[in-house]
């Protein structure tokens, strides 16, 4: 019998969300971290009219989709590389720069593709304490080991909503050894770009690299369209092993509409925001610990995996889908996706109601 590699048997599957509601119960996923909303209207007319050509083959260096992110976001197009997500980004760095004798190096509660990625590219993965779930940058440097090659850090993170300052980046690349490649994951960047802080200029020194996606704020997650700044030799590297079609002519068309609506975006996320602190606030008059987020999500702390788990599935026997964060180091925690308002009012009158009826 044919068998996979010793260290993909290894391998668990990937955790997909259960999103099995009950029978004649509604679903309301608040679980996956999608938009609230759907796309702009102007992606989703893009898309529909470049339905047309899709008798041809997409674009495989995403000329006008770099030329407009280029230009939306002042950067250099030869820095930039799209791909299927930035999970396919992801995947392929560590392909690239993680191997047996290059270890991956992460926060403790980061975004558990970073350990799948590693033990994909038979690499050792290694984590580092957080603080009041937030990467710290003391402990990642004192976890640094001879081996590490690739350090992932997820900024806002995901799946605790925590954010570091630049400052704090800038000062881990600064002691990192310069063969440590070092990826800031800015999947939710968007939502905490009113802060004012580029991250972007950090790729100039050679060994960084900066993810963004077109999956959260854009409302995009099924196009599936992820970019990235990156080194040139380090961009040259990559390409070597990505699809050369990772994009299909629909997703680039999409991509490029809703980077030009960028008011709708700024809607969306302003929305959000909106929301999002509405319930931390009610959660937390309620008794509830809420960790301070700047993406599209509230980690909420349960104190203990016993009342995780009991909370979750009293939502779940009302068809109301959290996430559990068992695979992320919190197993007291659940993660709530910011949707719909009426959707989240839902949720909010039964995490209230409990906490009433536990006093």
């Amino acid at each position: 019998m044919t068998r996979a590699q010793t260290h993909i048997q290894a391998m668990a599957p990937y955790a997909l969300a259960d999103l099995s509601s009950p029978e004649r119960v509604p679903l309301i996923s608040l679980s996956q971290n999608e938009s609230l909303r759907s796309p702009s209207p102007l992606a989703i007319e893009a898309a529909t009219h470049a339905l047309a050509d899709s008798a041809l083959y997409p674009d495989p260096d995403w000329t006008n989709l770099r030329t407009a992110l280029g230009q939306h976001h002042r950067l250099d197009p030869k820095n930039i590389l799209c791909g299927n997500g930035s999970l396919d980004l992801i995947s392929c760095l560590a392909r690239c720069f993680a191997g047996p004798d290059r270890a991956v190096l992460a926060p403790a509660h980061a975004y558990p593709f970073f350990r799948t990625v590693a033990q994909m590219s038979n690499a050792p993965f290694h984590t580092a304490p957080e603080i009041e779930a937030t990467a710290s940058v003391d402990a990642l440097l004192r976890t640094v080991r001879r081996e590490t090659g690739l350090l992932f850090i997820a900024n806002p993170g995901n799946p605790t909503g925590t954010r570091i300052p630049i400052s704090e980046l800038k000062r881990l690349r600064a002691a990192l050894r310069d063969d440590i490649l070092l990826v800031i994951d800015e999947a939710y960047g968007e939502f905490a770009d009113h802060l004012g802080e580029r991250v972007f200029d950090m790729v100039t020194g050679g060994n960084t690299v900066v993810l963004r996606t077109f999956s959260k704020a854009y409302g995009l997650a099924g196009c599936r369209v992820g970019w990235g700044v990156f080194p040139i030799n380090i961009a040259i590297e990559l390409r070597k092993i990505m699809n050369p079609n990772s994009l299909t002519t629909m997703s680039e068309a999409a991509a490029m509409a809703a980077l030009n609506d960028d008011a709708y975006m700024r809607e969306t996320c302003s929305r959000t925001i909106e929301l999002r602190d509405g319930a931390a606030a009610r959660l937390q008059k309620a008794g509830y610990k809420i960790y301070p987020s700047f993406t599209n999500f509230l980690l909420i702390d349960l104190e203990t995996p016993a009342e995780a788990i009991r909370i979750d599935h009293i939502l779940r026997g009302k068809g109301i889908f959290l996430r559990p964060q068992d695979g992320a180091g919190l197993p007291h925690c659940l993660r709530m996706t910011v949707g719909p308002s009426e959707h989240m009012e839902k949720a909010l009158e039964i995490l209230e109601a409990e906490k009433r009826a536990a006093t």
